[in-house]
């Protein structure tokens, strides 16, 4: 495909499409700032909670596994934060440095800032490396497995722009590495990994293709002319039975990570509290379920937005079966 040439018409100054109307960014930031907070989706922060909330699901089930919380938590807590701010702005860059000549042809993305000529292809390879170091330098404060696992999440962030191009699952890809948090906050509880964060895992990889098909559907029709694939284009008409499914499987795979993880000897009340942060969420699952309007791009944009509510039902559960 040819390099996209930025239109006399770019958001050059404006906002980006999917932005939300008077965020901070286009309201507050330094004008000089505002590319590069845009290129890293500060504008857009659900993507940083659905990043962030699988570091908290798996930090507090690794405290509810050993029924220790320690001063350090606080530490690992905080540096998820802003270690997920920073690396889903590294990854957003990158992501948008690799389809800088997709995103001109696509009417939701042609007003980011690589296509709109807000930033140059320099710019963007410098802020990445930028945000990539500062959120190195909080792994590098969690214990060693934890940092070999940091290191080892580069894999299918890297992987990831690319996978549209060659599979109908780009969104597995997608929650490969949106959920990789979930290993690193229970390892750096912990020290080491257990079966558990890695069922809690494959369920938030579950959970990511529920929410990332729904957002997939607003671009079907500009994809299938520029070839790029995703689950909403392979599941088409189907696409609520599939959802379901992957409503179902997140579910039921939580509850797993969760037994195996909750000591029943010590607290059968705490086991029931946990568990019911599995089935609220998958409710909450089910209500974004009955709204899904393929042919209604604010409704999906919504319904995607709202994942962050359906992210904190189980780590509010999980918070409170710590107390009991």
């Amino acid at each position: 495909m040819q390099r996209v040439t930025p239109t006399p018409d770019a958001n050059v100054h404006g906002q980006v499409a999917d932005a939300v109307r008077g965020n901070w960014v286009d309201t507050l930031a330094p004008a000089a700032t505002r590319p590069y907070l845009r290129l890293s989706r500060a504008d857009r922060p659900i993507g940083t909670w659905l990043l962030l909330l699988p570091c908290w699901w798996g930090l507090t089930l690794a405290m509810l596994s050993d029924r220790s919380p320690r001063w350090e938590d606080l530490w690992i807590f905080v540096g998820c934060g802003l270690g997920a701010w920073l690396m889903r702005g590294a990854g957003c860059t990158w992501n948008d440095i690799t389809d800088r000549d997709f995103d001109g042809s696509v009417e939701r993305t042609r007003s980011r800032p690589l296509p709109s000529g807000q930033v140059s292809l320099k710019q963007a390879v410098a802020y990445m490396g930028l945000q990539a170091l500062l959120a190195c330098a909080i792994l590098l404060t969690f214990n060693t497995t934890a940092i070999a696992l940091g290191v080892l999440s580069l894999l299918p962030v890297a992987v990831y722009p690319f996978a549209k191009r060659f599979t109908w699952w780009p969104q597995v890809f997608l929650g490969l590495a949106f959920n990789w948090g979930a290993l690193l906050a229970w390892t750096a509880h912990t020290g080491s990994l257990g079966w558990q964060p890695l069922v809690l895992y494959v369920a938030g990889i579950s959970w990511t293709l529920f929410y990332d098909t729904i957002y997939a559907h607003q671009d079907t029709e500009d994809d299938a002319l520029i070839g790029i694939k995703s689950t909403a284009r392979l599941f088409g008409d189907n696409t609520p039975r599939w959802l379901r499914r992957f409503l179902v499987i997140t579910v039921l795979l939580m509850a797993v990570a969760v037994v195996g993880t909750v000591d029943t000897r010590g607290s059968t009340l705490s086991l029931v509290m946990a568990l019911a942060g599995p089935w609220f969420m998958g409710w909450h699952m089910l209500w974004q379920l009955r709204q899904f309007d393929p042919d209604d791009n604010p409704t999906l944009l919504r319904l995607f937005r709202v994942n962050r509510d359906t992210g904190l039902i189980p780590l509010i559960f999980f918070l409170a079966a710590l107390l009991v």
